[in-house]
């Protein structure tokens, strides 16, 4: 699975404390997510220790609720402390797999993470809460443009509270 060119994966996260939802704040445009407002991710492990992968958003030109479940695994193996390197792979379609890259991760909070696919045409910031505070939202943007990914093209997204109510996604704090 692929990592693009000058971006670095985190070297040791906790699984376990990464799991259950997190609010899309900003991406850059894909088919797969065009229209989608209202958008999280949740993650649960799977019995064959991967991690299950919920998505789901909301299309208000279409009035409706998508969603995509998929898988996902670790590329690399466990560090000697039980933690895990940020690379995996995900899928939803069968099996083709892409690249799931964890950049940056707000440890050992986990409030926030920026993740990137294969290439830097795929980009993600996503949050704990619907919202992200601005300076944080700006940081996480500056050092995406500094790889060198196309940071004037990210879309954000709109959470809105009329459409659904929000729960905090789950969090533990070791």
């Amino acid at each position: 699975m692929g990592v693009p060119d000058n971006v670095k994966v985190i070297e040791h996260f906790d699984p376990n404390q990464y799991l259950g939802t997190w609010y899309e704040v900003a991406r850059l445009d894909h088919s797969f997510e065009r229209d989608l407002d209202n958008v999280t991710a949740s993650y649960s492990l799977r019995d064959d220790g991967g991690i299950k992968v919920i998505n789901r958003g909301y299309n208000s030109k279409k009035n409706e609720w998508k969603e995509a479940v998929g898988k996902a695994y670790f590329v690399d193996p466990a560090n000697a402390d039980g933690s895990r390197t940020g690379k995996l792979k995900v899928s939803f379609f069968g099996p083709f797999y892409g690249a799931y890259n964890i950049i940056t991760l707000d440890q050992p909070y986990y409030n926030y993470v920026m993740l990137c696919g294969p290439d830097k045409s795929y980009l993600w910031i996503l949050s704990r809460t619907p919202q992200l505070s601005y300076p944080i939202k700006q940081h996480l943007i500056a050092q995406a443009k500094e790889l060198g990914f196309a940071t004037e093209n990210l879309i954000y997204v709109n959470q809105n509270p009329e459409v659904m109510n929000y729960e905090a996604g789950r969090h533990v704090v070791h």
